[in-house]
């Protein structure tokens, strides 16, 4: 999965894609260099960042999503908003990135069951000015295997389809990099195989990186020269069984996964690696 903010203030490339030119000339490359999936949002969700208008999100995104689907891109849209995602999956959108798993919005359940687009369900406990506050777990791998349980089965009364699902333990959100979080998840991403769902891990370019990676003064690396440590982490991922890796360098990220995928066959399937969307729709 290949990343495209149409924002002007995301975390590591924020400015780079906001002109809607450029960004569907970048989810063209992206899909060219390997991208199974493009991600389009509209709405950083960088610690401390504020919310944008409904407007303002469709604005930015949904000539984006139409322009790459029109040219058979399969394209996710990365939004919390119900509306948002409608309009997206009516202009080819075909997997839905909410992450805040349904909380953000009481009608994205609705919606994803209504449509059976392909919906990724993150690990989510507030918007990002208030994350921060509510990164504090007793263990951080069973409260969010549980948190996604809970919010699984919520959606599924509502109506979604178990098989529309991916989880995606939320790497980066509500979890601290000076507390090990994320490398806790990491290394048990076998503890979420029970709930029986692919699962999708988003770590490219994210500040637990930029920390392990800090100088002799301990100042962490910038985000873009993490892109090394982003293909040894993709590769584990893979390696772990992870369905989706996204990320915002794909060349040497899909190169990691077809290594990851012939080493795990021992090379019976060289040809493994890339894989399909969920949901009714399929790829």
């Amino acid at each position: 999965m290949g990343v495209v903010n149409v924002t002007p203030d995301s975390f590591s490339d924020g400015g780079s894609w906001f002109d809607t030119g450029k960004a569907v000339e970048h989810g063209l490359h992206l899909a060219d260099q390997g991208a199974d999936i493009v991600d389009v949002g509209g709405e950083s969700t960088r610690p401390g960042a504020q919310r944008v208008s409904l407007e303002e999100e469709l604005r930015r995104i949904e000539p984006v999503v139409r322009e790459l689907a029109r040219q058979g891109v399969a394209v996710s849209v990365d939004t919390m908003r119900a509306e948002v995602a409608d309009r997206a999956v009516a202009a080819g959108a075909r997997l839905v990135n909410d992450v805040s798993g349904g909380l953000a919005d009481p009608a994205m359940a609705r919606l994803v069951a209504s449509t059976g687009v392909a919906y990724v369900l993150m690990h989510w406990r507030g918007h990002s000015h208030r994350m921060e506050d509510r990164a504090v777990y007793a263990d951080v791998v069973q409260e969010v295997h549980d948190e996604l349980r809970d919010r699984m089965a919520a959606l599924v009364d509502a109506g979604v389809d178990p098989a529309q699902i991916v989880l995606d333990p939320g790497l980066g959100f509500s979890k601290r990099p000076e507390q090990a979080h994320n490398w806790a998840l990491l290394a048990h991403l076998d503890r979420f195989a029970d709930l029986g769902r692919p699962v999708l891990v988003a770590g490219s370019r994210k500040r637990f990186l930029g920390r392990l990676l800090s100088d002799a003064e301990d100042r962490p690396r910038d985000f873009t020269a993490c892109d090394d440590a982003t293909v040894a982490l993709t590769t584990l991922a893979a390696d772990r069984g992870a369905w989706c890796v996204r990320v915002h360098d794909v060349r040497p990220n899909a190169d990691a996964v077809r290594v990851a995928a012939a080493w795990r066959s021992g090379g019976a399937d060289l040809d493994a690696g890339r894989g399909e969307l969920v949901g009714r729709g399929g790829l």
